[in-house]
């Protein structure tokens, strides 16, 4: 039996930006919501004791989470993720400042400091967001709370931790707020470390440890129908390994303060942000389980604003127009190490005084034109902008000579892009009758290349490897040229439900996605990893190619007494239109589950099923994975009104298996003896958590 860390730990509900003028309590706001159309109802999941943020929704149908490190992870939305989708924190728009992807923008919050998340998939509104072809997340601390009546305070705080025997996780925080009726502050510190995870087959999983730091304060000022929230915040990670990956993150460092302010007026409501973000971020190797030397250094910073007026048009017709502005600058360079011959003596310029500014301007209109129909219409306009700097390679000797040739033909380029992009949104629902709606959404949504994919510039084997975020083991090299990806989206909702928020559901969604110009790549070349003869590499270049998506999701929950019978199922297809199949698209799976509740007692038993992932994209050379079924327990008992303890195991039978997100075992090729490997997944864990409210 593996060991069982626990300690004890402090944690909270902080406090946030409020996206209401009206204040909400915690106690009442549902903890995640996911939408799978802009209309439609939501979702709820579990907690599941991640340390990644990006794992909460992992119950969710048509969701899944492409392998980073231990909170970093990539999600993906019915086969589209990463920069495919709009990710928000507290109404910031936080950009990866790497070449590998490391500080994902869900990186930055911790599980236990999140009060809710709303994810559109496919179809989604303009004012929730440009700039993705694939759907919005938008995450949100827990909302300022304020005391009832002039002359009171009103404190809360959480105690909280949960532990989990393999990589001896540990997950914790301390967090409290005080308030009077119009003013509120509040703190939240959370802290997470693990050790690297063993694979069902007890062998421990190189390279996946990490440790995690997040603070933040927040000050809230409210006064009749009107309220400003300042935020700000840092984060640290001291170290994080990517086992999937040629190098590990050896410190990320994140601040940011964030500005808002919501009003409702006679003539409707004002809606307005600001926000700062600035991350330094290193690269190399921290670990005896893999040991190198080669220093990447990265400074990324995120400013920008947004502004949304809402207004009444008639008795059931509202007016939406907002416009926004994004600004994220990029420095990636690599430090020449002292006497080596292909690392020296200069310093490697990857992204030179990289730039990416964004102004948006959009407007919608919501109708309910009767009981029965409404209606969204919406059009956004975007400019985007990029630039970057001259670049140079660590020399021009004969070792350099593919990057010194590359960075002279990389400097003579006019390397300043603008694209003018528009989306457009057209969603009906209908109400059949008090059990049934249905809902058809079409949308067309473009999305610019981010700076690596047009300007990392690298010939050289080395150099194109050091830019991937796909966890595959293949080099990457930019292309000026790029054009923006244009999807042109269609969505089917059915939903099927009882009178009640808590009797049984059936929704079915499926949808079909084509994209023009989909970013993908074209083969140049292939090597040897780690010079391993019986291991085999792509060398690649982002290129434009159109290509589709379709798939269903289907979801349902039957309650009979005090028994409840969950789950849900998905099924994705991406293909370019050139043939072959896209990359990191997960296989049909499910989620079966039956949950008992009794009293204080709530108890879960749920098997996860994944089918034999045959459909890879040969030109990744990505691997296939064979299929499984895991086994998962989980139990929690409410001693008191605040106090709630928790308990379960992962992967009861401790199944071996792959990850079909995870990418390749790089870190893993010496104990592998050359080989490469897909990535294997968790073994069995045993968990145990608390909560304490007050």
């Amino acid at each position: 039996m593996k060991p069982l860390y626990i300690s004890l730990c402090l944690a909270a509900a902080g406090v946030s930006l409020n996206t209401h003028a009206q204040t909400i309590d915690p106690n009442t706001e549902p903890r995640y919501k996911v939408i799978v159309s802009a209309l439609a109802s939501s979702w709820q999941p579990r907690q599941n004791g991640a340390s990644d943020a990006a794992q909460l929704l992992s119950d969710t149908p048509g969701y899944s989470v492409a392998a980073g490190g231990g909170v970093s992870g990539l999600p993906y939305v019915n086969g589209l993720g990463d920069d495919r989708l709009k990710i928000r924190i507290d109404g910031m728009e936080i950009t990866s400042a790497c070449a590998n992807h490391m500080n994902a923008p869900l990186s930055y919050i911790d599980p236990s400091q999140v009060s809710r998340i709303d994810v559109l998939a496919g179809v989604t509104s303009v004012s929730a967001g440009g700039d993705s072809i694939g759907g919005s997340i938008n995450v949100k601390s827990v909302a300022p709370v304020f005391a009832n009546t002039p002359d009171s305070l009103r404190t809360s705080g959480k105690l909280s931790l949960n532990g989990r025997s393999n990589g001896q996780v540990i997950n914790s925080g301390v967090s409290a707020a005080i308030a009077s009726d119009t003013m509120s502050f509040g703190y939240n510190a959370a802290y997470a470390r693990g050790h690297s995870y063993e694979d069902g087959d007890g062998n421990r999983v190189l390279g996946s440890l990490y440790e995690s730091i997040n603070q933040s304060a927040v000050l809230a000022l409210r006064r009749q129908d009107q309220q400003v929230t300042v935020r700000v915040g840092t984060q640290h990670i001291p170290y994080q390994g990517f086992p999937n990956q040629y190098m590990d993150m050896t410190d990320n460092t994140g601040r940011y303060a964030n500005l808002a302010y919501v009003g409702k007026f006679g003539w409707g409501e004002l809606d307005a942000a600001a926000y700062w973000q600035k991350t330094d971020h290193e690269m190399g190797f921290f670990s005896p389980e893999r040991t190198g030397m080669m220093p990447m250094v990265t400074h990324g910073r995120n400013s920008g604003y947004t502004l949304k007026a809402s207004l009444p048009l008639a008795d059931n017709s509202k007016l939406r127009v907002g416009q926004e502005y994004h600004s994220f600058h990029l420095d990636d360079f690599w430090p020449g190490i002292p006497g080596s011959m292909m690392m020296g003596p200069q310093t490697y310029m990857n992204i030179n005084d990289g730039k990416r500014d964004r102004v948006a301007l959009y407007g919608e209109a919501e109708t309910q034109h009767n009981a029965q129909w409404t209606s969204l219409l919406g059009a956004r306009w975007e400019s985007v902008r990029m630039d970057a700097g001259d670049v140079q390679p660590y020399a021009d000797n004969m070792m350099n000579a593919a990057d010194a040739k590359a960075a002279k033909a990389f400097n003579a380029r006019d390397r300043h892009q603008r694209d003018s992009n528009l989306d457009l949104t057209a969603m009906g629902r209908f109400e059949a009758n008090a059990n049934t709606s249905y809902e058809l959404a079409a949308a067309r949504k473009t999305r610019s290349p981010n700076l690596y994919e047009r300007y990392s510039w690298g010939r050289g084997t080395m150099a194109m490897t050091m830019t991937n975020w796909f966890g595959d083991g293949n080099g990457y090299v930019g292309n000026i040229d790029l054009k923006p990806e244009t999807a042109y989206t269609l969505g089917f909702t059915a939903h099927w439900h009882g009178a009640q928020p808590d009797s049984w559901f059936v929704k079915l969604n499926p949808y079909y996605n084509r994209v023009k110009d989909y970013i993908d790549v074209d083969v140049l070349g292939q090597f040897n990893p780690y010079m391993a003869m019986n291991a085999r590499g792509a060398l690649l270049q982002f290129a434009n190619h159109d290509a589709r998506l379709y798939g269903a999701n289907l979801s349902w929950s039957v309650p009979v007494s005090a028994l409840k019978f969950t789950g849900n199922a998905a099924y994705t297809r991406g293909k370019r239109n050139d043939g072959g199949d896209l990359y990191h698209i997960m296989p049909l799976n499910a989620l079966l589950a039956l949950e008992y509740q009794q009293g204080a007692w709530t108890s879960q038993i749920e098997t996860r099923l994944v089918a034999h992932k045959d459909n890879v994209d040969a030109r990744r050379l990505e691997p296939e994975t064979a299929g499984y079924a895991l086994l998962n327990l989980r139990t929690s008992y409410q001693v008191q009104k605040n106090v709630q303890l928790s308990a379960g195991v992962s992967n009861l039978f401790d199944k071996q298996y792959a990850d079909p997100m995870g990418g390749v075992y790089l870190s893993g090729m010496k104990v592998n003896k050359g080989a490469l490997r897909p990535l294997p997944g968790y073994g069995r864990s045993f968990d145990l958590g608390m909560v304490i409210s007050f």
